[in-house]
């Protein structure tokens, strides 16, 4: 097994919290974005590599698999680039923020993992095994108002996972998919509501202790680090706060009386 992860959207969230739980593990770490002045500021912080790419664009792609390639190959991938647009009806929603969170959600993670399967095969020829490891959502699992397009593109993000499992079964690769419920970070919602940063930060008001991207990396590494013949398919992580993608509790969190009934 090669301790040599690759992590997409590395530049921001979740990702970049990722990368820099697996080097403070000891792993040689990869992190891929568009962004290069948050990649250069990120590698300076904590010593690992980076690659500038569009995982929307397949000669970036291609070009990402050619680097790691050259570089000593990879035994994981970290799937994490994606985002959501929009909180509209499906009525009103605007088509063209469906065709960007599929594009983004589905089809990108499509391109990397076909890309990078051949490397992640290779690295396991000495034991061990690869992990394909995919940040979906709990909008992959549970429908809510608003939310359809988001909702449609992490639904296929989900089913093309559980498709790939079955596509490797017999190989020493691990499917791994992670669905996060309710995570403050800098730009998730202020990217869905356009840059509207009232309305981004009114999601998390009065929200106790929301998670934030460390809770997920520190979650991610742990999938990651399970002895070879356990596999976490599917973990889901929300906040104490939140029983489901469409009901989140605000204020307090305090028990009942002991003779309250629901």
């Amino acid at each position: 097994m090669i301790r040599r992860a690759v992590v997409t959207g590395a530049s921001s969230g979740i990702g970049e919290a990722t990368v820099t739980a697996l080097r403070a593990g000891g792993w040689d770490v990869v992190g891929v974005a568009r962004r290069r002045d948050r990649l250069e500021a990120l590698a300076a912080r904590t010593g690992a590599r980076f690659f500038v790419a569009d995982l929307t664009v397949q000669s970036e792609v291609d070009a990402l698999a050619a680097y790691l390639a050259e570089t000593g190959g990879v035994g994981t991938l970290v799937n994490n680039a994606g985002g959501a647009r929009g909180l509209d009806s499906i009525e009103n929603g605007d088509v063209d923020d469906w065709a960007w969170m599929f594009e983004v959600n589905v089809l990108a993670v499509k391109r990397v993992i076909s890309a990078l399967l051949p490397l992640l095969r290779e690295s396991t020829v000495d034991g061990g095994v690869a992990d394909i490891v995919t940040v979906s959502s709990i909008a992959g699992h549970i429908a809510y108002e608003g939310g359809g397009g988001y909702n449609a593109a992490k639904f296929g993000t989900h089913a093309m996972l559980e498709v790939l499992r079955l596509e490797v079964s017999g190989e020493p690769i691990r499917v791994l998919e992670i669905a996060p419920g309710m995570v403050y970070t800098e730009e998730f919602s202020l990217n869905r509501f356009g840059g509207d940063k009232e309305r981004a930060e009114s999601v998390y008001a009065n929200v106790p202790d929301p998670l934030v991207a460390d809770d997920v990396a520190r979650v991610i590494v742990s999938m990651v680090e399970q002895p070879p013949h356990v596999s976490l398919d599917l973990v889901v992580i929300k906040p104490v706060a939140q029983s489901a993608a469409y009901k989140v509790h605000r204020g307090a969190l305090q028990a009942r009386p002991q003779d309250h009934r629901p």
